[in-house]
């Protein structure tokens, strides 16, 4: 019997419940095995060190899907996170309060074998293999508490869509320079067969580097590949850009139209200038028959 279908409790007011590792069956564990495997010959020389230490760090291998009594300690020696089961998406409060007090919530459901590739909402395989490695490195750690306090400001400000945007283009979609070249480190790639390759390899898309305000100002997508992807010079500067006061940046968003998503400006640092050839045949592809 499937966790899925095991464990139905209504979430407490933090939203965290018992993962119920018990409960999964043979099947999903393996399809955590396959996309493991896949993922693990795929993102050396493509993923960062400090995701691949994290990922070495955390035996995510053993017994298939993880156990999170057998993952936590370990995780808070190194940096003093956990990861706690969540049924599904939780409210932007709950996410944050639970991430400025060094808490990842996570999906506890698994994709189905016809599922590989592609899932709409995320599951266990995306919240643990794809984020909680970086969790293991204190930088990034400090990044992701720093991160939840600001979210936690930012819905007092109704600045959330801005606050968004540095989350989709790091933490879960975020490339860094290093000296052996581009690496990934963000969860939606490295938890993507596809996107693995995509990210760093594919002409399409464009690769910039980070600049705050210019990332909070470009709209990002939910159905495919990125358009655009934004490269930290390191974790630390990451973690550096968000040690300061948000308020008068939001005070100059406010007054300041998006950038197209595609777009590549006079000011931007440009890696990787894209020619957006994939974002443009799928898009003509989704385009009403007579329409261009």
């Amino acid at each position: 019997m499937s966790v899925a279908t095991a464990l139905s409790e209504a979430p407490s007011p933090d939203w965290v419940v018992d993962q119920g590792w018990a409960a999964y069956d043979a099947a999903d564990h393996q399809v955590w095995v396959t996309l493991y495997e896949r993922q693990k010959h795929l993102l050396p020389g493509r993923a960062c060190d400090a995701y691949l230490r994290g990922l070495e760090s955390l035996d995510l291998h053993r017994g298939g899907i993880p156990d999170f009594a057998r993952i936590n300690p370990e995780l808070q020696r190194l940096t003093g996170w956990s990861v706690v089961a969540v049924p599904g998406l939780v409210p932007d409060e709950v996410f944050f309060k639970h991430l400025a007090n060094r808490r990842f919530p996570a999906g506890r459901f698994i994709r189905r074998p016809d599922q590989l590739d592609y899932l709409s909402e995320p599951d266990i395989f995306h919240d643990v293999f794809g984020h909680v490695p970086m969790l293991t490195d204190p930088v990034f750690a400090d990044y992701m508490q720093a991160y939840g306090e600001g979210g936690l400001r930012a819905g007092r400000l109704e600045q959330l869509h801005h606050l968004a945007r540095l989350y989709w283009y790091t933490v879960e979609f975020g490339l860094m320079e290093t000296p052996k070249g581009l690496r990934i480190y963000g969860a939606g790639i490295v938890s993507s067969k596809a996107e693995s390759v995509f990210a760093l390899e594919d002409p399409s898309p464009n690769r910039l580097g980070f600049n705050l305000e210019r990332l909070m100002r470009t709209p990002y997508r939910i159905d495919d590949f990125q358009q655009t992807y934004f490269v930290i010079p390191s974790l630390e500067a990451l973690r550096e850009s968000t040690l300061q006061d948000f308020g008068p940046i939001y005070a100059r968003l406010a007054g300041a139209p998006d950038i197209q998503i595609e777009d590549v400006l006079p000011t931007d640092r440009v890696f990787t200038r894209g020619t957006q050839a994939y974002a443009r045949a799928q898009d003509a592809a989704r385009a009403p028959a007579g329409k261009i």
